[in-house]
């Protein structure tokens, strides 16, 4: 890859791929095919984790760079793990793909929401500390982290500099909740070992959240325009499958995630 193209890498917390594929989210659905993926692990700090080496994820089954991110990877860090039968979108030097994304010369501005992107804690820093900005948004506050990301991409850009944003969103996170949602953020329908856990009740409030994030994302999406854009989830939640709910969990409804992309 010979441009600096803009690059856009956004994570729907928990968001299963079914929900997804059930909900009504034509700007997501227009960064490109969605993919049935399969996530490097089940719980958020272990998926990005992998993701910032350049594991997002993927489906083995199929034999196609990007989809399949063993055959070839999206971004991959010079050194680290096969390199592919087929040569990476980018590859980057450092020692994760934020750092590699800033040795390019790129302003890299991050926003996270679930408690391991708070950089208060030592575990947070762990995944924050070295974007140039970040901001935590501590909950399903997409308007806040939305405020903060045109803000800070209208400052790169005005300095004439590329970027890499990643923003990773809690509305699809337990308890499901979004700004304005028409039923309460204190009941939880989805608990690990609770009494009181609703499949159908936590499948709604997904997909709801999920046409929400759609709606408030359009001006981010549009921002990024013929630039690249990744979005996907870190790991899905069980609805009482084989007895199990939440994450965290080894099964294939925590791994199995969307996936959407768009790589000029």
């Amino acid at each position: 890859m010979s441009a600096a193209p803009d690059v856009l890498f956004v994570t729907l917390d928990s968001c299963r791929y079914d929900a997804f594929a059930a909900a009504a989210a034509p700007n997501l659905n227009a960064v490109g095919p969605l993919v049935r993926a399969y996530s490097p692990s089940h719980f958020t700090y272990g998926a990005h984790a992998a993701f910032f080496m350049g594991f997002t994820p993927g489906d083995p089954a199929r034999r196609e760079p990007f989809v399949n991110s063993k055959f070839g990877k999206i971004f991959r860090m010079s050194g680290g793990g096969h390199r592919g039968v087929a040569a990476p979108w980018i590859e980057l030097d450092g020692h994760n793909l934020v750092d590699g994304f800033r040795r390019r010369g790129y302003r890299a501005i991050g926003t996270g929401a679930v408690g391991w992107f708070d950089p208060a804690t030592d575990t947070g820093r762990a995944l924050t500390s070295d974007f140039e900005r970040f901001y935590y948004a501590g909950g399903p506050h997409f308007r806040a982290q939305r405020e903060f990301l045109q803000r800070e991409i209208g400052d790169a850009r005005a300095a004439g500099l590329s970027v890499f944003a990643f923003a990773n969103l809690a509305e699809t996170h337990v308890p499901y909740w979004h700004e304005g949602a028409p039923w309460s953020d204190t009941v939880n329908p989805c608990v690990p070992f609770g009494a009181d856990n609703d499949a159908t009740e936590s499948r709604r409030r997904q997909v709801a959240c999920i046409e929400w994030i759609d709606r408030e994302i359009a001006p981010v999406l549009a921002a990024f325009a013929g630039a690249a854009i990744v979005v996907c989830s870190d790991h899905g939640d069980c609805w009482g499958e084989d007895g199990l709910w939440e994450h965290g969990i080894h099964h294939a409804r925590t791994l199995e995630v969307p996936l959407l992309f768009r790589l000029p």
